[in-house]
């Protein structure tokens, strides 16, 4: 045992299990009193696309252009069931008279003075039933939403004084007056306050729940403790670790990263703690000294929770090469997290696991036959013997019948597969919010009440050169645009002009979307006839619709990038790991058939289950970047068990006592993954809800399909060829002892 104890001894020896506690200790108090923690550090509104996406530098046209200087907009949406009074209009008045004269914090550009407005002048501006109006209210972009939160509460303080009762309490289904603050000012406050609610429930539900299941499997409330005091510790350091990269610009960290890397880190390394405590417990029935027993099971797991860690980190670094800003975000963030997380999985746990010893698993407590025998002795009790079951029923019907295994698994996970291409996707956020929210709330009047294009013009402009260019008619012909505005001149050059398009269908629905390429050929072949020489590159086009189809097009560049690189380093690992190609290579096919059919059950659950009509399109390439990562944890802990015990047996007895060791501690971990992810459904933001389903989804077709039955299945059909071209074992089969027939 030598050999295999020095890093034991290194991290959990007599002594040093004190100084590695210390050394946690001492970190975590040092490093959340010298720098901040990442809550604190938080950017919510950092732009996602490249700046070289078309939409982008539409924008900085439009900017240099064409500037309002009017700042973000906040638009006050104002509803009456029945129709606005002239004293609703009236007070309206009064609040745009006071906003002129006192401006809120962060208030930016000149008021529209609807108070000098004669009356039939502002109704005009009403919608076509009379009940609802829009009026804006702009904020200074730099003011992020917590400034323009400050300015919007200042606006409804104001709208209460004027008005003598409060209109954003109103129903808007009632006869009172109702106001709603939406636009990007109030989505963005809106967002963010969401988001930031949600880190204190995530957490919260998040520690509950792992404690729960732990308590339910391994009925010890010591070891339920000791994964949520290591997770806990690992954040005590993540947290200002990431602080201190946002706080000197390294990195860009927002609430939804948050929230999902705090789901993250209480899924993955609950997961790896069980991997050694699990085998910690096994051991600890054969070895009467504890110590041995734990330096033993650190020596068998090491190195499968090392493979796994490395995995995982080398999944989320794949986000590098991302484009699409909300990916790139994600990578070190959650790299750091899950690095820090699988220290502490092999230096505190061990220390806390050889400080706390047997007691760890009170009142359940695991030893030897001998040690039972002298206790029983000592009590005058008869001796429970402990049962030794070698393989179980899940082991057994994998070897047995590994032809009707495999071909139901594949059948099942086939079909699932096949629903993936009725998936919809939608790049609205928007829609993801609860359907309560004050700014979608108002986002849903403006679309109802007044034309679908007024809720986000699409930004037209183009470089003439000088020549006579009929733009106007030109976009004007296309069925599906309502109305062509007239050209405005820029105002550096003037050659550049700009023409507002409002589409005659929803501008953040896909089908808006799929029509930026057509009103991009459109200008360009209108500035084509003019006799504007290279017109491709004098065509800008702006605006939310743009943005969105920018968006799509980047994410489907992404999948292409970083889905391939992660498949090869995955498969690198595995290659370096088993040293088989024909394992490495059904282990990441299963993998893959796995993903796609986790796509289509989501789908058949959030679609038909749940009634969501799209899922968000970023949910497939993090679906995939957290199922290869975690889902691949399992496969390599089963396949390492069993190329172990393939040594010294038969390799169908390997497969049943791999199965049966390592089933218990993955199903576990597996529930834990699951259910932690699952936590997210509960929360009100459906983007959340529906990546947290999927990879729920996920993570339980592999614990409860994949792992315990097809992969086996396969490795038995394969038999010696499962180890091509490393070294196989010298038997495959093994004589099982014929069944003795009962007596009488």
């Amino acid at each position: 045992m030598k050999e295999h104890t020095g890093f034991g001894r290194f991290v959990a020896g007599p002594k040093t299990k004190w100084v590695t506690l210390a050394v946690w200790v001492v970190l975590v108090a040092v490093l959340s009193v010298a720098w901040p923690m990442v809550n604190e550090k938080e950017t919510n509104n950092a732009p996602n696309l490249p700046e070289d996406s078309p939409s982008v530098q539409a924008d900085l046209v439009a900017a240099r252009e064409f500037p309002s200087g009017e700042g973000l907009p906040a638009l006050l949406v104002w509803q009456r069931t029945g129709g606005l009074s002239d004293e609703d209009l009236g007070n309206i008045q009064k609040l745009y008279a006071k906003l002129t004269e006192d401006p809120v914090p962060y208030q930016a550009g000149e008021v529209i003075p609807f108070d000098k407005l004669p009356l039939p002048a502002l109704k005009q501006q009403l919608s076509e039933d009379g009940e609802s109006l829009v009026t804006p209210v702009f904020f200074e972009a730099s003011a992020g939403a917590e400034g323009t939160e400050e300015g919007l509460n200042r606006v409804k303080e104001m709208t209460t004084e004027a008005f003598g009762a409060n209109p954003f309490d109103q129903d808007l289904n009632g006869t009172e007056l109702a106001a709603r603050i939406t636009g990007p000012a109030g989505i963005s406050v809106d967002a963010t306050g969401l988001f930031q609610d949600a880190d204190v429930s995530l957490l919260i539900a998040t520690v509950v729940l792992v404690l729960v299941i732990l308590l339910l499997i391994y009925r010890s409330p010591v070891l339920a403790l000791i994964p949520l005091v290591a997770v806990g510790f690992a954040y005590g350091v993540i947290s200002p670790v990431l602080g201190y990269m946002a706080g000197e610009g390294w990195i860009t960290v927002d609430s939804q990263a948050i929230a999902i890397m705090t789901v993250l880190l209480f899924g993955a390394g609950t997961d790896y703690c069980l991997f050694l405590i699990s085998r910690f417990r096994q051991d600890l029935y054969e070895e009467k000294s504890r110590k041995k027993a734990l330096f033993k099971a650190l020596t068998q797991t090491s190195g499968a929770i090392a493979m796994s860690g490395i995995t995982v980190i080398a999944a989320m670094l794949a986000l590098l090469f991302a484009e699409y800003g909300a990916y790139y975000r994600f990578a070190i963030p959650f790299s750091v997290a899950i690095l820090v997380m699988f220290i502490a999985s092999l230096t505190l746990v061990p220390a806390m696991l050889a400080i706390l010893g047997r007691g760890s698993f009170f009142p359940f407590v695991p030893r030897t036959p001998e040690m039972e025998e002298e206790r029983a002795r000592r009590k005058n009790k008869p001796v429970k013997h402990r049962k030794k079951q070698k393989d179980d029923a899940i082991g057994r019907l994998a070897t047995r019948k590994p032809w009707t295994i495999t071909l139901v698994g594949l059948v099942l996970l086939g079909s699932l597969a096949a629903v993936t291409p009725q998936l919809r996707f939608t790049y609205d956020l928007l829609s993801s919010f609860p359907e309560d929210m004050p700014s979608r709330e108002g986002f849903n009047i403006i679309g109802d009440k007044f034309s679908p294009g007024d809720l986000a013009p699409v930004k037209v402009m183009v470089d003439s050169t000088g020549q006579e260019v009929n733009l106007q008619e030109s976009l004007s012909g296309l069925s599906f645009i309502s109305d062509t505005g007239e050209p405005a001149q820029g105002a550096v050059n003037p050659n550049i002009a700009a023409y507002d398009v409002k589409l005659a269908v929803n501008p953040y629905d896909q089908e808006a979307m799929d029509r930026i390429p057509e009103i991009r050929s459109a200008a360009e072949q209108a500035l084509g006839d003019a006799g504007v020489s290279d017109p491709a590159s004098k065509v800008w086009i702006a605006g939310q619709t743009a943005t969105q189809y920018d968006t799509e097009v980047v994410g489907e560049r992404d999948i292409m990038v970083v889905i391939p690189f992660i498949i090869g380093f995955i498969t690198l690992l595995l290659l370096l790991y088993l040293r088989s190609i024909i394992s490495t290579l059904y282990l990441m096919l299963t993998l893959i058939l796995s993903y796609f059919s986790t796509l289509g059950l989501g789908w058949l659950i959030l679609h038909y289950g749940l009634g969501a009509e799209a899922i968000q399109g970023t949910i497939p390439l993090y679906s995939f970047v957290f199922l290869a990562a975690l889902g691949e944890d399992y496969n390599i802990f089963l396949i390492s068990s069993i190329w172990k015990k393939s040594r010294s047996m038969p390799l169908k007895q390997a497969i049943r006592e791999g199965v049966h060791e390592t089933g218990p501690v993955i199903t576990s971990a597996g529930l834990i993954l699951a259910a932690t992810f699952a936590v997210l459904a509960t929360l009100p933001i459906q983007v959340l809800v529906q990546f947290g389903v999927i990879t729920a989804v996920g993570v339980l077709l592999d614990t409860f399909i994949v792992r315990p039955l097809l992969v086996p299945a396969i490795t038995t059909l394969l038999g010696k060829w499962a180890f091509w071209p490393g070294k196989a074992p010298e038997q495959v089969d093994d004589i099982e002892p014929e069944p003795v027939p009962a007596k009488g």
